[in-house]
């Protein structure tokens, strides 16, 4: 059994273990998680949208308000991040009389004046040539009926960060469990506004480490060495289990619990009677958890936790962990950013799958619900995968395939030529090139790469595709144990270890999918990479504990040993 997380979403998944946001007893100084709790509230309210008008409620005062919630949220979504919020935009601008005041058809004067500075307020939160345009007319309206600041409040009701937190687990509390307030669609946009107002109160920047050091040197592994590391880290994990189960104390987490299932699912047979027991044991719980939709989670991170779970079921006979899966299947498809959304294919997101929280898709989520998909038994000449190819494309630096062209206030977005691979189109977490005609290129890193070769695979193209070539050839010229690639120009010296464990898994994968053994770089030495990968492991392992853990970078829980070590397991078994 296979399983992958991705490391930018790690942080939002393990929070949920140990921010106790919504515990009556936390404790008074306990710094919330507002933008991953917001996204259950804001799924609720795009759920609302008509999909014909592209309006929300009853119309334009509505629509205002959802447009407000969703430009002042901490993840401050675009016309460009889709069809829930460009639809609803210009329907606005539709609605726009010659004299510039918006309203909806038969408003008295109080009410078009009032919802005119209701649209003009949401409209400052998104600019754009074409909604600027009409903001401008509408202000100017304003102005003449003496509105003069029609900019809306964008400052906290307090600045206290105590008083802040007292009426953030007020508003907390009063949320119903499918993430509204009341079930009402503007109590739920005010109440996502004024949330997001607090959320820069407890924003701190983090400080540059002073410094990281080199990983251990390593020989390569054999087949014994590689079994002994994986039986060590399975003692660990066991020993780490609370009722089979792993998360904080007395509260298991499902992604988590996953991930360990996997590693564990990684060991040789034959098995002892506790693995194969928690094996077991495990996945009755996750089919526990599984809602009318078919997904599986805990209130986060839908489409990570499901295709984690359906990863850890695979295996098993047992006919209600297969009946589970395949309605996991059909959740996943669902999430899909396709036509069903209102997307179409000439969109950036089209094709793509998010966290199924966050409303923008990314590669390290889609490759992994692809994955899953396979795992999962979906036929592979479902139209998923397909849809799936456009959003691989744009995620590639290849300019021949990658249509992307993004113009926002720093210039020009367009895709590189060197055919590695980045987080989500237009955009990397390693940063840009800045060419000389001032065009902005994503720079391509490793684990991004790894994740658009392995994608590239489960949507059917053979490695005779120019796309896979170039991917391929991007990877064979970055070919390293020792860092993560694509970070050289940070100023953070521990760039390059962020995400170091899933670097390594996306690396194991993806070549074991594309079928090799052997990278030759450019200087010419050829690479067994499954020995040297397990080497690496095996020379990274705690001599007292048996645990894996990053060193030099616990960004995305990779400090957590648990998640570390279920990664490591995980890399190991494919270089078996």
């Amino acid at each position: 059994m296979r399983s992958i997380l991705c490391s930018a979403g790690l942080s939002a998944l393990f929070l949920g273990l140990f921010a106790g946001l919504l515990a009556p007893l936390a404790p008074a100084q306990e710094v919330p998680s507002i933008k991953d709790e917001l996204d259950l509230s804001i799924r609720w309210l795009r759920g609302k949208q008509d999909r014909g008008s592209g309006l929300y409620g009853t119309g334009v005062e509505s629509t205002a308000r959802v447009l407000t919630a969703l430009g002042s949220s901490p993840r401050h979504y675009t016309r460009r991040d889709g069809p829930f919020v460009a639809d609803a935009l210009d329907a606005l601008i539709a609605r726009q009389d010659e004299e510039g005041w918006i309203a909806d058809e038969g408003a008295d004067p109080a009410a078009r004046l009032a919802e005119t500075r209701a649209a003009a307020e949401a409209m400052f939160l998104f600019v754009d040539p074409t909604t600027t345009r009409a903001l401008g007319r509408a202000v100017a309206w304003l102005a003449e009926q003496g509105v003069s600041d029609p900019g809306g409040l964008h400052e906290p009701p307090t600045r206290d960060k105590q008083e802040a937190l007292r009426r953030i687990r007020q508003l907390l509390a009063k949320r119903r469990a499918d993430g509204s307030w009341e079930g009402e669609l503007e109590a739920t946009a005010a109440a996502v506004t004024e949330l997001s107002l607090y959320a820069p109160l407890f924003h701190t920047e983090r400080e540059l480490p002073a410094g990281s050091k080199p990983l251990p040197s390593f020989h390569p592994a054999d087949r014994a060495a590689i079994d002994a590391a994986l039986e060590r880290g399975a003692r660990f994990l066991l020993g780490a289990a609370e009722d089979g189960k792993w998360g904080a104390p007395g509260r298991p987490d499902a992604g988590l619990t996953a991930m360990v299932l996997g590693a564990l699912e990684a060991l040789p047979e034959p098995r002892s009677e506790e693995v194969t027991r928690t094996l077991q044991g495990g996945r009755d719980w996750l089919v526990s958890l599984q809602h009318e939709d078919g997904s599986i989670h805990q209130g986060m991170l839908a489409n990570y936790v499901t295709s984690a779970a359906i990863l850890a079921l695979a295996p098993s006979e047992k006919p209600e962990h297969r009946r589970a899966v395949q309605r996991a299947q059909a959740f996943l498809i669902t999430l899909q950013a396709d036509e069903g959304e209102g997307y179409s294919p000439d969109h950036p997101f089209y094709g793509g799958i998010g966290y199924g929280g966050d409303e923008r898709p990314d590669l390290s989520n889609l490759q992994m619900a692809l994955e899953a998909l396979v795992a999962s038994g979906l036929d592979r000449d479902h139209v998923a995968f397909k849809r799936a190819v456009k959003f691989l494309e744009r995620c590639q630096n290849r300019s021949e395939s990658n249509d992307i062209h993004i113009e926002d206030a720093d210039g020009v977005v367009t895709a590189g030529d060197d055919g590695g691979g980045v987080y989500f189109p237009g955009d990397s977490k390693a940063g840009f090139v800045e060419l000389a005609d001032g065009r902005r290129v994503p720079r391509s890193y490793g684990s991004m790469t790894y994740a658009l070769l392995k994608g590239l695979v489960f949507a059917g193209l053979d490695r005779d595709d120019p796309r896979v070539q170039a991917c391929w050839h991007w990877l064979a010229d970055h070919y390293t144990l020792d860092v993560n690639p694509g970070f050289e120009h940070s100023p953070d010296p521990t760039a390059p270890y962020q995400g170091l464990f899933y670097y390594f898994h996306s690396m194991a994968r993806a070549l074991t999918v594309y079928g090799v053994d052997t990278i030759e770089t450019p200087d010419g030495e050829v690479h067994a990479w499954k020995a040297e990968l397990a080497g690496r492991l095996v020379a990274m392992q705690s001599k007292i504990d048996g645990s894996w853990v990053n060193e030099n970078a616990a960004r995305w829980w990779e400090g957590n040993p648990v998640l570390a070590t279920a990664y490591a397991m995980l890399t190991l078994a494919e270089t078996r």
